[in-house]
């Protein structure tokens, strides 16, 4: 059964609790005014011992704390921290009194402005505790409450905002009341009873969408979009948003266990976020009108829901959810579309990897969270291929069966690495502690390459001895190798476990060349004929620089907005007529300019001009952007100011590509350059 409503006709929701609840660890009574972004909490809170100490965001005061019924004298705060990302915060103490077990705490403030002209790279760096009209968002780690003693706590939170405000947390929605005359106030409360490690809060001026889903043996899924108003007038999307939820909700409840929760929310935020979140998604207005995010990240942020955050990560182990979480829906999404899409996002993993320089190879059991381009190629890419080659290695039967294990014997826990391997070891059978203690551990790309391959007469027909090279460094590999003869081929797995290694491949045909990897299923080092240039190589560069040609001043700032925004270090600027001498010094260089004045200083130094590079491509929309092998050179052509400027925010999302032709902020087309697995000739020795 579905049931639709729309939150402009809901009746109030007033206390739907189902069953007795435990109290919960952690209590907040919250008034959020977003106007004037005035802040006023009262958090209750279980204690131990004669100290509690905690922190609070600056813009906070504390103005009332009781402990077993007495009154706590307040000081000022003890001390600050400083927080590039956050702000300050101010150090609290409190001495409590002989057998405090729950501390009341009242404080308020005036929140920071919603900066809304934070890009994606900023907003994954960290956040203070923002508020405006447009949007409001208290993460859980801004320091907007004070965090309990526990590790993992169950609350409940009740909310009150301005009338034409709606505001949430994760967890199960108690109750709710709606304005019906003006000067009313929105109140809601929810419950989060399982235990988590955080408490997010998000408010705006949304319309609210929702769909019950009768479940068995269980309460009403509710499913819910809190849009903004021209969001939420977009035909259809709303009702798709709701719709692929469910699906996505029963296709991972089939896989690996029952949803955990009993409500999943997608919240529209007024900043460039990609957030998943128990029980809710928080995605920028503009990331949920491109079309493809219903089929790819949408499915990523529920599955957040058993892996992450049904399941905690033990961030001192490393975080092993989002590799888990992207092989499981981005990869398997793509295996569904065809072997070629699948094929093409293990290339897309591995060319991340190779354009990074070789110091910044973190190990994947160092990964925490993704906040520049080398943990993300290495948390979720590297992560990924480590489920794929782990399912390569036991079989599709046992690593399902390894998940289901896993989820039942840790959920609402946290679980680190050793954890999930003896899950799988269970399934399978097998000691994986080999495997991965290496892919966790190692820094580097293994390189695989083939140092021989000659043919011999053998009793069954055709003997080929190939001898393979491992480098940088040697790990335990199979290696998958394509062995054809016109249109005669075979896949055949080969164990390699140090330097060198020879083996002898029998076959029925007489076999004429080879490929190593040809579909990329171990992670490696890819050959330098499988590499063509990407954006990424630029992105991550430890000393990037950038030139700008042509223009006028408006130009020129133009460009130095897309510099800062698209470069993960800071960039130097140099004169135009030192680019050889940068190229020839390894420099990772960007030349930015108007098309005439690009095709003038690409010919001058022997380059191909946008026409000769991008070909039919080469005049088409407002700007283009395109790499060069011969530098290396990115290059960056925009028709005016204007058109350059929609560069800053899309551009640093287009990594994985060669070429990009942008029609304002959106890019229209884009492409790789040509490259594929290097052929190894086989020599006879037949007689």
């Amino acid at each position: 059964m579905k049931r639709f409503l729309l939150a402009g006709v809901l009746l109030p929701i007033l206390l739907l609790t189902t069953g007795v609840v435990a109290a919960p660890a952690v209590d907040l009574t919250v008034t959020l005014d977003p106007g004037t972004r005035r802040l006023e909490v009262v958090a209750e809170l279980p204690v131990a011992g004669r100290i509690f100490a905690f922190e609070l965001h600056e813009s906070l005061t504390v103005s009332q704390a009781t402990a077993a019924g007495r009154v706590i004298p307040l000081a000022d705060a003890v001390g600050r921290r400083g927080d590039e990302s956050r702000g300050p915060t101010r150090l609290w103490r409190l001495a409590l009194p002989a057998g405090s077990e729950r501390l009341r705490i009242a404080y308020a403030g005036t929140l920071p402005a919603t900066e809304l002209r934070r890009d994606h790279r900023q907003v994954l760096r960290g956040l203070p505790p923002m508020a405006a009209p447009e949007g409001s968002f208290l993460p859980a780690g801004s320091a907007w409450y004070p965090q309990p003693p526990a590790a993992l706590f169950a609350y409940r939170v009740r909310l009150s905002l301005p009338g034409e405000q709606r505001a949430l947390v994760a967890g199960r929605l108690l109750g709710e009341r709606l304005p019906t005359r003006a000067g009313d106030r929105y109140e809601a409360e929810f419950e989060f009873p399982q235990g988590t490690d955080g408490i997010d809060l998000m408010a705006g001026p949304w319309r609210v969408r929702e769909r019950l889903v009768a479940r068995a043996r269980a309460p009403d899924l509710r499913l819910r979009t809190y849009f903004p108003a021209e969001l939420d007038a977009e035909p259809g999307l709303a009702e798709g948003y709701l719709a692929d939820s469910e699906r996505y909700i029963a296709r991972y409840s089939s896989l690996i266990g029952a949803y955990p929760y009993d409500a999943f929310s997608i919240v529209a935020s007024p900043l460039p976020t990609g957030f998943g979140m128990p029980t809710l998604t928080y995605l920028g207005v503009d990331v949920l009108r491109l079309p493809f995010i219903r089929a790819t990240s949408l499915g990523h942020e529920i599955l957040h829901n058993w892996w992450g955050n049904g399941v905690h990560a033990d961030a001192r182990s490393g975080n092993w959810s989002e590799g888990l979480t992207t092989f499981l829906a981005d990869y398997a999404y793509s295996e569904e579309r065809s072997a070629a899409a699948a094929r093409d996002m293990r290339l897309a993993w591995l060319r991340d990897a190779a354009a990074l320089p070789a110091t910044e190879q973190p190990a994947l059991r160092d990964f925490r969270s993704r906040r520049h381009g080398a943990e993300a190629a290495v948390g979720y890419g590297k992560g990924a291929m480590l489920f794929l080659m782990l399912r390569d290695r036991i079989g599709e039967a046992a690593f399902r069966e390894g998940l289901r294990d896993f989820w039942q014997a840790q959920r609402f826990r946290r679980a680190d690495w050793d954890d999930l391997r003896r899950a799988f070891e269970r399934s399978s059978g097998h000691d994986l502690r080999p495997f991965f203690a290496q892919w966790l551990n190692s820094r580097q790309l293994p390189e695989v390459t083939a140092v021989d391959a000659v043919v011999s007469r053998s009793a069954v027909g055709h003997r080929l001895r190939l001898t393979l090279r491992q480098t940088n460094p040697p790990l335990a590999l199979r290696v998958p190798v394509d062995i054809a003869a016109g249109e005669r081929r075979v896949l055949r797995w080969v164990e390699l476990d140090g330097a060198r290694t020879t083996v002898d491949l029998d076959l029925d045909f007489r076999p004429r060349q080879l490929r190593l990897d040809p579909d990329a299923r171990i992670w490696r080092r890819l050959d330098v004929a499988e590499q063509p240039p990407i954006l990424r190589r630029w992105l991550g560069a430890l000393k990037p620089r950038w030139t700008v040609v042509g223009g006028d001043a408006e130009f020129r700032k133009a460009a130095e907005i897309v510099v800062s925004r698209f470069f993960e270090r800071p960039a130097t600027p140099f004169a135009v007529s030192d680019l050889n001498s940068v190229l020839a010094d390894g420099g990772m260089a960007m030349l930015i300019g108007t098309p005439t004045e690009v095709d003038a200083a690409l010919t001058a130094f022997g380059l191909p001009k946008q026409s000769e590079a991008l070909g039919k491509n080469g005049g088409r929309g407002s700007a283009r952007v395109w790499t060069s092998e011969r530098g290396p050179l990115l290059a960056v052509v925009a028709d005016d100011a204007a058109a350059l400027r929609a560069l800053a925010r899309p551009l640093p999302h287009y990594g994985g590509q060669s070429w990009l032709v942008f029609d304002g902020g959106r890019a229209v087309e884009r492409g790789l350059w040509p490259a594929q697995a290097p052929v190894v000739g086989v020599r006879s020795d037949e007689k």
